[in-house]
């Protein structure tokens, strides 16, 4: 990653809209599917959790409150700033830093789970997503888990065409080039999402096993819900919402639902 590229991310980010994303509208179906699928691979607290790229410590705050230990590495100062007022309330059972998914600061085999929910997003070459990967296997002990977070290569296109963006030709052109090669760029609209790669599903499950990770699911997180329209009814109606996590837990492992999720959930483990 270019120092351009670090820099424009942090820009990105230097609002700290990361927090308020995940607590309103598909983002916190988003929010609510990791945490649901997390609960699930995950063994029992007490455990050290690495979360890299944890942005503001929105999943290592939830962590912290079912009694894990959580150490936060991110390289945007706004957001190591944000999780450690977070944090606060759990004495040193929490840390956040400063830090590179690609070179963790972290001892081999130390921690239970890693959780990567953000960097692959904005490694946009192949060797760097390989590189973090690989430092997740490092630091996981023998049969831990890693959760890996992964943006679908056609989520621009279901974003521009629910949300109208496509009246604006600058997204159109993001829109298709996001659909050559997954290499997305935004120089020009700050509403829009920053430097990224997005992913199709043999090229992350390539990139699991090139770093000797083994895949135990690939699960769709939001399936084709958030760019429905009336997706606020479906939310604030506690039995229709009840439904759509439902049935989004019976359909989440069907190949042919990635292509309709904003998001993929990889759980991969170190081999024992």
């Amino acid at each position: 990653m270019s120092t351009d590229v670090l820099s424009e991310i942090i820009e990105h980010y230097r609002a700290g809209r990361e927090a308020e994303r995940l607590s309103e509208g598909a983002g916190a179906l988003e929010r609510v599917r990791t945490e649901q699928i997390i609960t699930r691979y995950l063994t029992p607290p007490p455990g050290r959790v690495l979360d890299v790229g944890g942005g503001p410590g929105t999943y290592a705050t939830w962590l912290l409150q079912q009694g894990y230990d959580v150490e936060l590495i991110d390289p945007v100062p706004t957001h190591i700033e944000l999780a450690t007022r977070q944090f606060q309330q759990h004495a040193t059972r929490g840390v956040a830093r400063l830090g590179d998914a690609r070179q963790l600061d972290v001892a081999d085999a130390s921690c239970a789970c890693v959780l990567l929910l953000g960097p692959l997003y904005h490694l946009t070459e192949r060797d760097d997503r390989v590189r973090a990967l690989a430092e997740a296997r490092r630091v996981l002990r023998p049969g831990g888990v890693a959760f890996v977070a992964a943006i679908s290569r056609f989520a621009s296109l279901l974003d521009g065409f629910s949300r109208t963006l496509i009246r604006d030709p600058y997204f159109v052109s993001i829109m298709e080039r996001d659909l050559t090669d997954g290499q997305h760029r935004n120089l020009a609209n700050a509403d829009y999402f920053t430097t990224a790669f997005l992913h199709r599903p043999e090229e992350l499950t390539g990139e699991i096993d090139d770093a000797g990770l083994q895949l135990d699911a690939l699960l769709a997180v939001e399936g084709p819900f958030w760019f429905m329209n009336g997706f606020a009814e479906l939310w604030h109606d506690a039995d229709k919402l009840r439904l759509m996590l439902e049935l989004l837990t019976r359909v989440e492992a069907e190949p042919s639902m990635l292509g309709a999720s904003a998001h993929w959930l990889a759980v991969v483990r170190r081999p024992e």
